[in-house]
Parts: C-alpha cells; structure tokens; sequence
C-alpha cells in the first residue's frame, strides 16, 4: 500500500506543493487502499490533483471520463505544461486515423480524456477492455444525475461500461452534490458502497447578492454599471444564446471593456477562439450561457453576474465557483426581474418529453434522427430495452424534480435571511453564522458598496495589440503536443 509519505513526497517533487488542500489526502488515502470514492470539493479544490498524483504514483493508465471538449483539451494542455507528454483526448474532432492509433497505442498513455458517448462505442470499449486501467475517473460526475435522464443518457451506461472495463478502481469527483445526488451518482455507477469524501460547498471569498428590477430596461441599465465599475475578468450568464448577443454588443459600446458572447450557437474554432482570448486576459468580460465555464480554469475571474434565473440551485452554485478561485474576494450577483422564472421553467420543460411525444415515438421504428433530440432521446431508450411505460414514469418523475428544484431556485432569490446559510442548508452543510465572512451577502434592502469589498475597478481593463487573427498560431501552438 501507498504510504502518507509517499503521497507527500510526490505532492512535493512532481507538482511544488507541501500541503494538500481539505479532502485532496482523504481521496487519495482511500484511493491507495483501492476504495472506490466520490470526492465532493468545492470548485478550486484541486479535484484534478488527486487523479493526477496517482497516477504519478502508481504510473498505470488513467482513464478520465470527462463532460466538455473544451474542458478536456484544456486538462491534456496543463498535464503538457507539467511536463507530462502522455496524455490524450479522444474526442469527435479527431480524424479515424488519429483516433485509431492512440487506441493502437493506448499502452503508452499514463492520462486518457474520453466523453461517455466516445466511451460507449463499440471500437472504443473494446480497445479499453484489452488495456488495464489503474483508475476510471468520472470527472464533473454531477452531470450522471443531472444530464443523465434527459440530455445526454450515455451518462446512464457508465455502471455497465465500468463492468465491461472489469471493475477498475473508480474516483468520481465533483464540485457540488446534495445527498440525492450523491445516492444517484453512486446507484447509476453501481458503486452502493463508495466511500464519500465531501468537503463544505461554501467559498467564503464570494459575496452574494440579489437585486430585483421590475423594468428589462432597469435591468440592463444596472448590469452595464456593474460591468463599467466592478474589477476583471468577469463572467455574465444567460438563459437566452439571443440575449447573450445583444448585451455582449451593449457592454462593448457602453464601457472600456472588451466585451464577447459564447454560446453553442457560435462554430467551434470561433469558441476555442473566444476562450483562449478570455484566458490570456485579451478579453474582461465574457456573455455567455451555461455552455461556457467547466472548460475554463482561470483563477482570477473577479465577478460572476446572472442576468436570467438558473433553472436549479446546484448549476448556479457551479456558475459562480467560476468566481475567486484565487482565494481572492469576489462577488456573484443575480440580476432577476419579476417572470425571469418563467424562462427557467420554460426550458426545463422543453427538454423532457412530454406523454404524447413518448408515445408518438415509440411508435415509430425510424432510427436516430439528425437534429431531432427528443425522438434521439427515445430512440436511446428504445434501444437499450426499456418500455415505453417505464420511460413515461421516468420523465414524469424528471419533470417533478425539475420543477422542485426551480422553486428552491427562486427561494434562494427571495429569502430575506442569510443566502449564504440557505446554500449550506440546501447541501445539508449547515454552519454556525459565526463562521460567516464579515462581508457575507445582501439583497435588494441593503446593498453593500462593493468598494468596501475591494472590488472596484482603479485600472485600465486589460489591452491587448495581438490581433485576433493570431489565434491560428494559438491553436497550433496548443494541439501540436
């Protein structure tokens, strides 16, 4: 077995730390003593930490289930900057012959990235099935409960494929899980008995604020004033890929700030570009929607501000995470005007099927269609066996919890008490408000001057003369490992 002094020693010489941060050494101890685990820590923990030292330590295949190109990419680029050269992503951007020959060669890769969908093929499983892993992480394993139903079901498969894989030792590690979604998590991998690893939700470094407007106008007005005064870099998100447009034009002719949108609307190239800017600090503000922030790992984002109501509480708790991971103080901020709840309730109806589409549905033998998600949706279950009566139960019990967790939503936004004890409440993490921050929340009856909290802008937002048309050196630069 791994000794404390050896996970101590490889801390040390491979990655410059002599401590580890609250729950790194837990993962880790149970990891060694070959104990499958959920690791909950908060964003900026060093969740990557824990799979990347051992797999320096045991020096076996490490096999990284991960969510987001963007978020893979970026990883293999940090274990390149490390000095660590085998690593890989096999993703749907890959040619055949690129793909085929790391699964040719998957012997001499110590770190994989995979999506669950690439992971679930058929050429893909059977290359793993014949290659020994010393470790299967689920990386951002939240999404198994809460993309896993309605979004991306291959999500669901991971409990067969881990068996198929021959039960190697799993770490599935995330940033926030209530106790039902810890459950979930454990039930759909198969793993009933994980050791669970959770660390306190709470980032004591962001400030947290509500202000309400009764007028769109009101509301654009204050979001461009935040904008102007408050420090960057800083992250503003929308329900709507439209409106992100809109204001990302607004901000950028109504401040000194460099201003863009990022949405799954925009091409890939035109993405990568976009974050690659925002990262090297040649943008202050990105509008954005959910689509943009697990990819990203950039410690000195100062603000995240929510122009629409999220549809639950724990994505808005992974939003603004994005914020201070510096340690340094920062601020979120919810924008909400009265009926922004019915956009959030609005989405999360559109994408669970409702009783009539299930039924249209099953009814047809057509295979996936391009395009259609719903019908590829069903057509997913169809296809693994289950009946058109037990997916009728399952997203009518998904638009239950859907609606559920909207209402929590829109509790946090209306509480007159502590926002930052109704979180912990909401992760059964509740906390003495003694151990609060001094500057710990506000709403719309009393507001605090963010200059008390440092957060003003005294400089210039950042300039840059490198072109933008530089970014196909950037991208060179960064794939040509």
């Amino acid at each position: 077995m791994i000794s404390t002094e050896q996970l101590y020693q490889t801390l040390q010489q491979r990655f410059g730390f002599s401590r580890f941060r609250p729950g790194q050494l837990e993962a880790l101890t149970a990891l060694t003593a070959k104990h499958n685990t959920l690791a909950v820590l908060p964003t900026g923990a060093g969740k990557t930490l824990i799979y990347e030292l051992y797999g320096a330590i045991t020096q076996q295949l490490v096999l990284i289930v991960s969510p987001l190109i963007s978020l893979m990419q970026d990883q293999v680029t940090t274990l390149n900057v490390k000095g660590e050269k085998r690593a890989a992503a096999l993703t749907s951007m890959m040619t055949y012959s690129e793909k085929n020959w790391i699964l040719r060669h998957l012997h001499e890769y110590h770190f994989i990235f995979i999506s669950p969908e690439m992971l679930s093929q058929d050429q893909v499983l059977s290359a793993f099935q014949s290659t020994q892993i010393g470790l299967l992480v689920v990386d951002e394993a939240h999404c198994i409960s809460t993309w896993g139903p309605d979004f991306r079901p291959e999500y669901l498969l991971l409990g067969q494929i881990r068996h198929q894989l021959h039960d190697p030792l799993t770490l599935m590690a995330t940033a926030t899980a209530t106790e039902r979604v810890r459950e979930d998590i454990k039930q759909k991998l198969q793993l009933p008995q994980a050791t669970e690893i959770v660390q306190p939700v709470d980032r004591q470094n962001i400030f947290l604020s509500v202000e309400r407007f009764e007028a769109q106008t009101d509301k654009e007005e204050r979001l461009v004033e935040l904008v102007a005064k408050l420090k960057k870099p800083g992250v503003v998100y929308f329900s709507s890929k439209k409106k992100a447009n809109e204001m990302a034009e607004l901000l950028a002719a109504k401040t000194d700030c460099k201003v863009a949108a990022y949405h799954a609307d925009l091409d890939s190239e035109t993405r990568f570009k976009v974050q690659q800017q925002f990262m090297q600090d040649q943008l202050d503000v990105i509008c954005a929607t959910s689509a943009f922030g697990m990819g990203i790992d950039k410690n000195n984002v100062r603000f995240v501000i929510h122009y629409h109501v999220p549809s639950d509480v724990e994505s808005y708790w992974q939003e603004i995470g994005r914020a201070g991971r510096d340690g340094q103080q920062s601020v979120a901020i919810l924008l909400y005007q009265a009926g922004d709840e019915q956009i959030a309730a609005f989405l999360s109806e559109e994408t669970v099927p409702q009783e009539n589409e299930i039924h249209y549905y099953f009814q047809q033998n057509a295979p996936q269609v391009a395009g259609d998600e719903k019908a590829n949706l069903i057509w997913f279950y169809k296809q693994h066996g289950y009946s058109e009566a037990q997916v009728q139960n399952s997203f009518a019990s998904r638009r239950e919890q859907r609606v559920t967790a909207l209402r929590k939503m829109m509790g946090y936004v209306r509480t007159p008490d502590c926002k930052r004890q109704y979180i912990q409440q909401y992760f059964d993490q509740v906390q003495d408000v003694a151990t609060n921050p001094e500057h710990c929340c506000s709403s719309d009856e009393a507001q605090l001057d963010f200059g008390v909290l440092g957060l003003l802008a005294t400089a210039t937002p950042a300039q840059s003369d490198q072109s933008s048309a530089e970014w196909p050196a950037i991208l060179k630069q960064l794939f040509n490992f």
